[in-house]
């Protein structure tokens, strides 16, 4: 799946020229960027870099060190399953294995048909229910890993 080139927003142009001189300024311009994206496009990385001065691989530096931030668009429905203390010890490491298995992608990636992001997360708060996933903000709780399939064809179901 080739990315699609996105082209930088008035509004975001605006946001970095007014933090331009402001320290601290690249976290802010990049959480700019994930929110108008959804994730950091490599062109709009490489427009920044331009426009705040800054080496790319200084951008991609801070990308890549915060969890936060996003190198790929992530998909329709985003899997998040929790790896906390209780979730791990009642199997979420499991149902991270079926997610992968049955979607065909590994942690932090996207289906082909750009429907399913997988992503482990630690603790969402919900222990009594472990081991959990949430998928788009709807917690899945008790899980076992036969639960996956249900699971995936329900959303693929929405479309």
């Amino acid at each position: 799946m080739s990315e699609q080139l996105e082209t930088m927003t008035p509004e975001l142009k605006a946001f970095v020229s007014d933090w331009k001189s402001k320290p601290g300024n690249l976290i802010m311009v990049l959480h700019q960027v994930q929110q108008t994206y959804g994730y950091i496009p490599r062109n709009i990385a490489i427009e920044i870099s331009q426009m705040l001065e800054v080496p790319l691989a200084k951008i991609y530096g801070v990308v890549t060190f915060y969890n936060f931030f996003k190198l790929q668009k992530a998909g329709k429905y985003i899997v998040q399953v929790c790896l906390g203390t209780a979730c791990y010890l009642r199997g979420g490491d499991d149902l991270i294995k079926e997610f992968e298995k049955q979607l065909g992608v590994g942690l932090n990636a996207t289906t082909g048909d750009g429907m399913f992001t997988v992503e482990a997360v630690r603790c969402l708060g919900c222990c009594g229910l472990a081991p959990v996933a949430v998928v788009n903000g709807e917690v899945h709780g008790k899980l076992e890993t036969k639960d996956v399939s249900r699971i995936i064809e329900q959303y693929r179901a929405r479309g």
